[in-house]
């Protein structure tokens, strides 16, 4: 079936409730007069809800309609942020400098609104030491509770630990923020051309 709604002589129904071009109702006429209107006024006849009874048409320009939605569409695409999942790698005696600067890669990554896969990797007798491994990943998201949650408790995965970490925030009010700031130092930036201008002019 087409998802394309029929128009004008396509629709084969004794009668429809119409509507204007501006929204206005005119009402159940037959479908005789509906075209006539729509001829009158150099519009298209568009069915918008086939499974009322009778179906509800709409005198509109179809051809403008189809051009508008399509860009609408477009314009959401591109507007649509995916949510990415990153990945970040810890040992189980990992030393806290190092630690740190793992946990800040989380911090931004969460920031972005990006999800984090946190790994734990163990190697020859650590295998056999899975809770130092599920107390590091508790502990990093302890750290991290304010920006994200635990989206899958750790579990082990031959011999790595694995846990997921989601953002707060999604990633389209992670860019969105990011935008404001930006626009904010941006803001801040002319206001101190300003006062260094009006510093400088001569005293009279």
């Amino acid at each position: 079936m087409s998802a394309e709604p029929r128009i004008n002589e396509r629709i084969r129904v004794p009668e429809v409730r119409l509507v204007g071009p501006n929204g206005e109702q005119v009402g159940i006429v037959s479908i005789h007069d509906a075209l006539k209107l729509a001829q009158e006024a150099d519009l298209d006849l568009v069915e918008v809800a086939a499974t009322a009874r009778p179906p509800v048409c709409k005198l509109m320009d179809y051809g403008k309609f189809k051009y508008e939605s399509a860009m609408k569409a477009r314009e959401a695409r591109r507007n649509q942020a995916h949510t990415i999942i990153k990945e970040i790698k810890l040992r189980p005696k990992i030393d806290p400098h190092d630690y740190e600067t793992k946990k800040g890669h989380v911090v931004r990554f969460l920031k972005a609104g990006d999800k984090v896969k946190v790994t734990i990797m163990f190697r020859g007798r650590e295998q056999s030491r899975p809770e130092l491994g599920f107390r590091l990943l508790q502990r990093l998201a302890e750290d991290v509770t304010e920006l994200g949650f635990v989206e899958s408790q750790p579990k082990q995965d031959g011999r790595n630990m694995i846990m997921v970490i989601g953002p707060h925030k999604k990633k389209a009010e992670a860019k969105a923020e990011k935008a404001a700031a930006r626009a904010r130092r941006d803001d801040d930036d002319i206001d101190v051309d300003v006062d260094v201008d009006e510093a400088t002019e001569p005293q009279e």
